[in-house]
């Protein structure tokens, strides 16, 4: 038997099913219908506005509130919240909140096991959607509460091997793709599903890559859920 944390009503709706993830789709809540000439990532990509990359000019993580801020307000903090989602065997330290034992079995970008031992660094918390890509894709523009919100939606989180994510950096889909080519597809509907809910752009390199893709999976589904796109007013003080 292999125990899990408890439920938490705000990332419930992001629960990892590796089943599902095998299957072609991205993590996610009960996900929409099929709709057109193809599934709903598809369509949802060729949906997205197309701008040039705006400077990285005032970027800092700051911009985007303190680091795993409770914004669900469930009292555990957000890089908790996505380790007990996203891990198996979880084991905590002083209650339900500090997980300090899990395994990613398998990580979604390597495809390799990887294990989470709190205070060493072989799983990272990754934003889906980096927010320094966001910045310069729309972000720039927001309200500190919009930004807050989108580095704490558990529609753009996903605990993965801190190794592979480090060769990331803040590249979207034209300039990084998983190593494990099985989770490419859920992969680009979850950058696709989180632009699209936050009204950010994307290049045209970007949505050229994205849209090929996703033609290898047609009927790829698109998640959905997560946070409110504002954060609460308590939250705004940064």
């Amino acid at each position: 038997m292999r125990p899990r944390g408890g439920a938490v009503a705000a990332v419930a709706v992001m629960t990892v099913a590796l089943a599902g993830c095998r299957a072609g789709q991205a993590p996610g809540a009960p996900e929409s219908g099929e709709t057109g000439g193809g599934g709903p990532a598809l369509t949802a990509a060729g949906s997205l506005t197309v701008k040039g990359r705006a400077p990285k000019t005032g970027y800092s993580r700051e911009r985007f509130g303190t680091a795993w801020a409770d914004t669900d307000t469930n009292s555990c903090d957000t890089r908790d919240d996505i380790l007990k989602r996203d891990l198996k065997e979880v084991r905590f330290t002083g209650g339900t909140c500090k997980v300090s034992y899990g395994v990613l079995d398998p990580d979604p970008y390597s495809g390799k096991d990887v294990t989470y031992r709190r205070g060493r660094s072989q799983v990272d918390i990754d934003h889906v959607v980096a927010l320094s890509d966001a910045w310069q894709k729309g972000a720039k523009y927001w309200d500190a509460g919009k930004r807050i919100a989108l580095a704490n939606d558990p529609l753009n989180l996903l605990a993965v091997d801190a190794s592979t994510n480090r060769g990331k950096g803040d590249g979207d889909t034209a300039t990084w793709l998983p190593p494990n080519r099985a989770y490419r597809c859920p992969y680009v509907a979850a950058q696709v599903a989180v632009k699209k809910k936050y009204g950010l752009w994307v290049t045209s390199a970007e949505k050229a890559a994205m849209r090929k893709v996703l033609a290898t999976c047609p009927h790829q589904k698109l998640p959905s859920g997560g946070n409110p796109t504002e954060a609460p007013e308590r939250f705004h003080a940064r």
